[in-house]
């Protein structure tokens, strides 16, 4: 009886001890003319937005030009934020062909960006995020808006991809690894 107490109380220490560190994610929503990005913390059962907004990308530009601004930005932001991984929609559909390779691109630079710094990059489908923020999988943007703002508890409207750069976020604290997981 004592040694299953104790195995049990060993299980209940390190559960705790995975909960109680801080994870940083930094939730990217790909785009060829907008990207997303949302950096919130997360620890134990509590998730709190520290910033989000949108890289807007010269689309008078060539594809190359526009590219090398998103790596640019993304570093910047990473310097900043100093995040523990990152976390990116998967590609599901595209209209064309054309936009496929396009955000296929923007997709490539922003897992290198993360690659090279080291940071690990965790990706989900879609529908998965929206399983996880707002409890359906077919669930349209203004949904995926309304319920990152009630779970993180914003007041300010949020621009559809800064609103799916936190939910890929959210999912990723709410099924990813802890900070001690990632560390192994």
């Amino acid at each position: 009886m004592y040694k299953m107490f104790i195995l049990i109380l060993i299980s209940v220490i390190k559960s705790w001890n995975n909960l109680v560190d801080s994870l940083r994610i930094l939730g990217v929503d790909p785009g060829s003319r907008k990207t997303g990005y949302g950096l919130i913390e997360h620890s134990g059962n509590r998730t709190n937005h520290l910033a989000s907004g949108c890289i807007k990308l010269n689309t008078h530009e060539p594809l190359a030009s526009r590219l090398y601004q998103l790596s640019n930005e993304l570093e910047k932001l990473i310097e900043e934020y100093k995040p523990d991984c990152g976390a990116v929609e998967e590609i599901f559909f595209a209209k064309n062909a054309q936009s496929a390779l396009t955000l296929g691109h923007a997709r490539g630079v922003i897992l290198l960006k993360f690659s090279e710094r080291q940071l690990v990059v965790n990706e989900y489908q879609s529908l998965k995020v929206k399983q996880t923020v707002v409890g359906v999988g077919r669930a349209d943007k203004k949904q995926v808006q309304h319920m990152v703002k009630i779970l993180l508890n914003l007041q300010n409207i949020l621009q559809e991809d800064e609103a799916d750069a936190l939910a890929v976020a959210i999912t990723h604290a709410h099924l990813g690894l802890s900070l001690k997981q990632l560390r192994k």
